[in-house]
């Protein structure tokens, strides 16, 4: 459609064919994302057109449809110069209700504030309205103008996300107070309102750290966006951070429901980021741990997004303190997994979900790491987790025959993925496997193999042998029969029960071998003279070390021991 009629259109008087125009505009690129550099220019005017209008004593409609426009618009980052202003960014505020002005007059609210209001809208009027005398306009009335705050909230969202500028300017005219303000609301905003506006808020915890902080200081977000979750998922409290369960039979979660919780986690996820504080308290974290643990528990419209919001929940989780994580399994058991009279049914969707995860066999790094160092962190501070999740990973050994890294249990899964090209999912893997032992060495070994985990033991400086840092209880592990029938013909190196080989020096001749060896000496030193390779040796502490030194080392301590 010809821009340069629209925009002669626009700074015209005629309301009507205004909207008439831009209402077609809005249809033909609806779902427009790059546009023609020819036409900036043009676009650039039409961005400030549209604002001086929004400007004007218009009808709701014709501020729907100019929203509308500019919400196409502000998909180009090239052409944000005067929305991202503070008049351009204000304006939109006030029509999103978020700062006193014209967004509060739409809604009929009172400024609840200073520079934020409490915005009433959506929600149908109660029943027999009419009986009482209420306008039957009101309720339409009040949809315009809900929709006017979600055209101008979907704006925001688009300039913020698009302009540096616009971030800082958010800043100044503190949008962030107004979010606070309109999600605390006595009265709860309607879906796409509360939507719009859990997007902002976590658009901008995102986007700017004194925003972040802001958030999680004094506008007091992280209490008010559990609230604002624990409403969404219309959670009932049946002791102390224990949510009641959620039946077998229950209806899945709404569409619209989920729409507003993963918002809300996302924005949640930026809050807990940073370290906690005294102010966030234990009490908050808690509490938050609590209700991720009912979403674990809970069913979408599909698995798809059943499995986006439990992925939210775990990145959240990961966020926790680790002495936090006892509230997913302090709960009384009811017929399902359990460990030690605690209930594991939140711990057995994490391990489900992981395997999920693996099976996937794309997105390590993003789809599985947070899982696996959220379980690896559960087992490091609390005993039943630990346990119960061995027996599910790491069963009593009896398959001695295949290598660890061979076959369809989760055992074998997670051994592939010590040998993974990505260092970040190797290093998770393996950490998880070796909490799972105790981070014991020799357990780590006798279920791994010396080979796959050679990474883990190097980087933690335990190719001696030993163990980590971690406290641990004292129980001890059983084997089975087959196990230890089998144990003095396995091979370390590869972790399971390998065929004899045949000796390849059984039919040579003593110059022969010598010869051979000789051989193999010269091949060594031509790789180490020109350092293709340099030998290395384990020291006394465990770390790798230049063979050299290794034997400097052994010679030091020798000749210091002996006595005269």
């Amino acid at each position: 459609m010809d821009l340069s009629r629209i925009l002669s259109q626009v700074e015209s008087d005629s309301e009507d064919e205004t909207v008439r125009l831009l209402q077609q505009y809005n249809q033909e690129n609806n779902c427009t994302f790059t546009f023609d550099q020819k036409e900036e220019e043009k676009r650039v005017k039409l961005c400030r057109s549209l604002l001086k209008v929004l400007g004007r004593p218009v009808s709701p409609l014709c501020l729907s449809t100019c929203l509308g426009t500019l919400r196409i618009l502000s998909r180009d980052k090239r052409v944000l110069g005067p929305v991202a202003t503070r008049e351009g960014m204000a304006a939109l505020a006030r029509l999103a209700g978020l700062l006193p002005g014209e967004g509060a007059e739409l809604t009929g609210a009172e400024p609840a504030e200073a520079g934020s209001v409490e915005v009433e809208t959506g929600g149908a009027e109660p029943a027999g309205a009419e009986l009482m005398g209420a306008d039957p306009a009101e309720p339409k009335a009040q949809l315009e103008e809900e929709r006017v705050a979600v055209e101008a909230l979907k704006c925001l969202c688009n300039v913020v996300f698009n302009s540096p500028t616009a971030q800082q300017v958010s800043q100044d005219i503190c949008l962030a107070r107004g979010l606070c303000a309109r999600l605390g609301a006595s009265r709860a905003p309607g879906h796409e309102v509360c939507l719009f506006s859990l997007r902002l808020v976590f658009l901008l915890s995102a986007l700017r750290t004194d925003a972040r902080n802001s958030l999680r200081g004094e506008l007091r977000a992280l209490p008010l966006l559990t609230e604002v979750l624990q409403r969404t998922l219309d959670v009932r409290w049946a002791g102390p951070y224990q949510a009641a369960t959620p039946e077998p039979q229950a209806p899945p979660l709404l569409p619209q429901a989920f729409e507003r919780a993963v918002e809300a986690l996302k924005a949640l996820f930026n809050l807990t980021l940073s370290e906690t504080s005294e102010e966030d308290g234990a009490h908050q974290l808690r509490l938050i741990s609590a209700l991720m643990r009912h979403l674990l528990l809970l069913k979408a419209q599909t698995d798809d997004k059943t499995e986006e919001a439990h992925s939210h929940a775990i990145n959240l989780l990961s966020n926790m303190p680790g002495c936090c994580l006892d509230v997913l399994i302090d709960v009384p058991p009811r017929g399902g997994p359990e460990w030690g009279g605690k209930n594991m049914e939140a711990v057995q969707v994490l391990l489900d979900f992981m395997e999920k995860r693996i099976d996937k066999g794309t997105n390590y790094k993003e789809g599985l790491t947070p899982v696996l160092s959220l379980l690896t962190e559960s087992c490091r501070h609390h005993r039943e987790i630990r346990r119960y999740i061995k027996t599910q990973v790491l069963p009593p050994l009896k398959d001695v025959k295949n290598r660890p890294e061979v076959g369809s249990t989760v055992r074998n899964k997670l051994v592939r993925l010590m040998t993974h090209v990505d260092m970040g999912v190797k290093q998770s893997a393996a950490e998880f496997l070796f909490v799972l032992c105790k981070e014991s060495v020799d357990s780590l070994l006798k279920y791994t193999g010396y080979g796959n985990a050679a990474g883990l033991l190097v980087a933690r400086g335990l190719l001696a042998g030993g163990r980590g840092e971690g406290q641990y209880s004292e129980d001890e592990d059983s084997d089975t029969e087959e196990y230890k029938e089998a144990k003095p013909f396995i091979n370390p190196i590869t972790g399971h029960v390998e065929e004899p080989m045949p000796n390849p020096m059984e039919e040579m001749s003593e110059e022969q071998k010598e010869y051979e060896a000789q051989k193999l000496v010269n091949m060594f030193d031509k790789l180490s003279r020109h350092q293709l390779i340099t030998p290395m040796g384990v020291k006394r502490d465990g770390t790798l070390a230049p063979l050299e030194k290794t034997i400097h080392q052994c010679n030091v301590e020798s000749s210091s021991s002996d006595s005269d």
